[in-house]
């Protein structure tokens, strides 16, 4: 899926200062919102390995019972 940034698209066909400006401040955002979902994975995982271990904990605790 394509996505069509429009401050990029302006700054292509008219090249001037200010649309410039536009189209950078709109690219600088789109690319940082990859970089926050990343780490809120990364600490989704570690959560979930951490729930993980503490389950097997409890379980292997009352198997053994």
């Amino acid at each position: 899926m394509a996505v069509m940034l429009s401050a990029w698209y302006r700054a292509l066909i008219d090249p001037s200062e200010e649309n410039a400006r536009k189209a950078a401040e709109e690219v600088a955002a789109y690319e940082a919102k990859p970089a926050q979902f990343q780490s809120d994975l990364s600490l989704l995982k570690w959560m979930v390995g951490t729930l993980i271990v503490l389950v097997s904990i409890v379980l292997g605790k009352v198997v053994t019972l």
